[in-house]
């Protein structure tokens, strides 16, 4: 995978212009820059740049790598001119150019626009094919000068998306954000939860007169679960199957994923196993923000049902 360090040196702004045939992918690119770190701008006349990084964001950081996007819907475009442009700022020791062009086969580009029910930009009220030929024509300059070209007939979203984040990632970029919350399934299923694990097998401390007023945060609550005979080999499986599949969910761009350990009541056998796989997946490398739902819940004893025996 090849990474762009946007930090060897405060002082200086990475810019990608991002340009192609519309309907090959540029939307997309775009998109999956942002989800990665960049800071992205699409049909941002080019002359206009020195006021761009002049203008403070209010998300990004100072000199957050910048992705500008361009194609013949641009105010303006005209490929030798812009080309003439981009020399010019690369002249500018304070930013450093990457190019990007997205190419796609026009049989392709016509069953994308006959499919979408989209009129090319430059067709006006001719077949789209005579569209995607201007439009062809008028970028190649650019598109012979780009340093990185890809071609998108026949790539998904997907493949683009991963393509993208395999040439353009960043040293700092954001990871997939992990969630971990503890629930009593007497209160309900948390909303939007990608993963949920059911804990009632495990002995109840619910049943146990000193340990029904604490909860999975106390000692000794967390002894009496790890003392359950199935506890060790749960943590060991459970463990596996997360450090096998979270990795295939940020293979594939998830930018979250919400995992659940449920109980009874929420606040004993729940909230004790997710601070474990919290501590467990730290370890692993990841950094899982920690919810406990029910952790302050009233104590009702119609809700556990009967005592667990074991």
């Amino acid at each position: 995978m090849n990474h762009i360090d946007s930090k060897d040196d405060d002082n200086v702004q990475t810019i990608l212009l991002v340009s192609g045939l519309s309907g090959a992918g540029k939307s997309t690119a775009l998109k999956t820059l942002e989800d990665i770190g960049w800071e992205a701008v699409d049909n941002f006349p080019i002359r206009l740049i020195g006021a761009l990084i002049d203008t403070p964001s209010t998300i990004h950081q100072t000199n957050a790598p910048l992705a500008l996007g361009f194609d013949s819907r641009t105010r303006g475009i005209e490929a030798n001119t812009l080309i003439k442009q981009i020399k010019l700022l690369e002249q500018d020791k304070k930013f450093n150019i990457v190019t990007l062009f997205l190419d796609c086969n026009g049989n392709e580009l016509e069953r994308r626009y006959a499919e979408s029910r989209r009129r090319h930009p430059l067709s006006h009220d001719r077949p789209a094919s005579d569209g995607i030929a201007q439009e062809r024509q008028l970028l190649e300059p650019y598109r012979r000068w780009a340093e990185n070209i890809i071609d998108t007939s026949k790539l998904s979203v997907n493949d683009l998306q991963q393509e993208i984040r395999q040439k353009f990632a960043l040293e700092s970029a954001p990871r997939m954000t992990i969630s971990l919350t503890s629930f009593g399934f007497s209160r309900g299923v948390p909303n939007n939860v990608d993963l949920v694990f059911d804990m009632r097998f495990l002995r109840n401390p619910h049943w146990d007169d000193d340990l029904r007023p604490k909860t999975g945060l106390d000692e000794e609550v967390a002894e009496y679960i790890r003392q359950d005979p199935e506890y060790e080999a749960t943590l060991r499986k459970t463990l596996d199957l997360l450090l096998h599949i979270l990795p295939l969910y940020e293979k594939q761009s998830k930018a979250y994923v919400n995992i659940a350990f449920g109980c009874t009541g929420g606040r004993h056998r729940s909230v004790y196993i997710t601070e474990t796989f919290g501590k467990l997946l730290q370890k692993s490398g990841f950094s899982p923000n920690i919810f406990h739902r029910n952790l302050s819940s009233r104590i009702i004893e119609s809700l556990e049902g009967l005592p667990n025996k074991i």
